[in-house]
């Protein structure tokens, strides 16, 4: 890890409103994943948020947005999410998201699955489409026809705008975990 955790006692006001606001966010609403550590200090992606406030804080605020507008079932955006994290392979943003989408209802199976990079068989069409769009962009390419016909189709054109900006700000997150060498919390810290 690059960049230490900052203990909350220690942050200026403006900062400790900002770390408050996650720990209501993550801590309380997702308590399935470590987001703390002994010392009440964010860990995974958030410490970078405070250390650089300038595009941290607009990060988070791009991420809230993601998260109070979303209107894509849990299990396609989870799926997705897992997709960017499996591309980058950002350990903190898999360890969240494999538990995140046990809880949006996908199987031990798929998770695995997308977690090692790949495609399972057994997604229904809308999360399917969603995955081909993720892995097409992921890829660098610009989206064939096809493929967006089909996202368009099952998904509509908002959900694939919703899908867009979904992956653009997870690529961010997965980018600053890999940067920083975010490690997966350690089970019982």
């Amino acid at each position: 890890m690059r960049l230490p955790p900052l203990p909350p006692d220690g942050l200026a006001p403006d900062l400790r409103s900002v770390h408050d606001t996650i720990v209501d966010l993550m801590v309380r609403r997702q308590p399935e994943i470590i987001a703390q550590d002994a010392q009440g200090a964010l860990v995974g992606p958030f410490p970078a948020m405070l250390h650089f406030p300038r595009f941290g804080i607009p990060a988070l605020r791009l991420l809230a947005a993601i998260g109070t507008e979303a209107r894509l079932p849990a299990g396609v955006r989870e799926t997705v999410i897992l997709t960017v994290g499996a591309r980058f392979n950002a350990r903190y943003e898999l360890y969240a998201h494999e538990i995140m989408g046990k809880v949006a209802g996908l199987t031990a199976g798929q998770i695995a699955t997308l977690a090692a990079g790949g495609r399972p068989s057994d997604l229904g069409d809308e999360t399917a489409a969603a995955h081909d769009l993720a892995r097409a962009l992921l890829d660098g390419r610009i989206l064939p026809a096809s493929t967006y016909e089909r996202a368009t189709d099952l998904l509509g054109r908002d959900g694939v705008g919703e899908l867009v900006f979904l992956i653009g700000a997870y690529c961010l997150i997965a980018m600053a975990l890999n940067c920083f060498d975010v490690p997966v919390p350690e089970l019982g810290s």
